[in-house]
């Protein structure tokens, strides 16, 4: 590996990350918090709970921020001709374009990433705190990631409340306890962007729609020619398709049913 390699972005923004958690970790740990009273008195579930919950969210972070989030493919794969019946399932009119930048056709839901330099199958967005994409391979454990997180953040955001003595003289208290009313602070912080992100992407999910179809809806071509959502499928099928891959298929399928479900309903 290249020396300059270790300062792309990347391993900036991920080793930053990794750095600020254990930071935050060991300022809870070092002051007179609930987590160090749990630790002198030999009471160690919780404080190894917590502990836990922190890697955990830790590792949920890497694996989203390392993993593909679902490229579409430059080359060409070899593959068996599809069935007659599978075909006809997929109509000539679905906009599908071909991209101006990689130049690969890309399927229903996929949008090129200027920053990943590749096409995304169900592009979500480009989050720069993973400097990687959110897309259809790691969107569910992104959401697992925001919801662990915001675990710990509320649970840290505890522990350095009960931490705080506002009893002092000013300037013994800040020598005492700036740094954990820093700590706090920064966890209001993150406690409030993590929730916002969490509902947004569970409205999304529930509605199968992702950030950048809700967002762009009037300058996509397959959502522009509908009124509703072509993906949505209710509640129970969405959170279904989205966390455990069921109903499986192509999003071309789904988009080609409800063309289907929209001529018969105007026929009649």
């Amino acid at each position: 590996m290249a020396p300059w390699a270790l300062l792309s972005p990347g391993v900036l923004v991920r080793t930053g990350h990794t750095v600020l958690t254990w930071g935050i970790t060991l300022v809870l740990f070092l002051h007179d918090t609930e987590l160090r009273q749990w630790e002198e008195q030999g009471e160690l579930l919780l404080p190894l709970t917590f502990l836990l919950l922190v890697l955990g969210s830790l590792l949920l972070y890497l694996a989203v921020s390392l993993m593909d989030p679902g490229y579409v493919n430059t080359q060409p794969q070899p593959q068996e001709e599809p069935k007659e019946e599978q075909t006809a399932m997929v109509p000539p009119a679905i906009p599908l374009r071909r991209c101006r930048y990689c130049l690969v056709l890309q399927p229903l839901r996929a949008r090129h990433c200027r920053d990943c330099r590749r096409c995304v199958r169900r592009y979500d967005h480009h989050c720069p705190w993973m400097e990687n994409c959110v897309g259809e391979r790691n969107h569910p454990l992104f959401v697992a990631y925001l919801a662990l997180q915001l675990v710990v953040l509320l649970w840290g955001l505890y522990l350095a409340w009960s931490g705080l003595r506002f009893f002092q003289p000013w300037g013994l208290w800040l020598r005492s306890s700036g740094l954990l009313f820093a700590t706090f602070l920064l966890l209001s912080l993150f406690s409030l962007v993590a929730g916002l992100l969490l509902a947004s992407h569970l409205y999304l999910v529930a509605s199968n729609t992702t950030t950048w179809e809700f967002i762009s809806s009037h300058r996509i071509a397959y959502l522009r020619q509908r009124p509703n959502n072509p993906f949505d499928r209710g509640l129970t099928r969405n959170l279904a398709h989205f966390f455990c891959g069921w109903p499986s298929g192509p999003w071309e399928t789904l988009w080609a049913e409800e063309e289907e479900e929209e001529g018969k309903s105007q026929a009649v």
